[in-house]
């Protein structure tokens, strides 16, 4: 991916920087903390159970992508630059809007 800064580091590495004082996060504090316990009073403060948690991951991956049954191609196109701006101005949504407007030009004109 193009701009990515992901880099790899192996348990045994972030041993090493955690003992050299190189590790950014106080291992100490988190260790001594009190896992979250819910109070029983606010329900939108319950964590989720497991049966819940799978069950919005699937409905997630269920909502991704494409519709099922789209009539879009995908197609490669060159477009002047100031058309492109122009659309993409605009804000989200400008390949929509440009195939608004191709279709509303089609109304209009008999393709040969």
């Amino acid at each position: 991916m193009t701009g990515s800064k992901t880099t790899s580091t192996t348990t045994a590495e972030l041993r090493a920087a955690r003992e050299r004082g190189e590790s950014k996060s106080d291992v100490a504090k988190v260790r001594t903390e009190t896992p979250y316990v819910w109070d029983g009073k606010n329900q939108d403060d319950r964590p989720l159970t497991h049966e819940e948690m799978q069950s919005g991951i699937a409905a997630y991956r269920k909502q991704r992508g494409r519709p099922v049954g789209s009539d879009k191609e995908s197609t490669t196109i060159r477009f002047d630059r100031d058309v492109l701006a122009a659309f993409r101005a605009a804000g989200p949504g400008w390949q929509t809007r440009m195939n608004a407007a191709l279709r509303e030009w089609l109304k209009t004109h008999t393709p040969a």
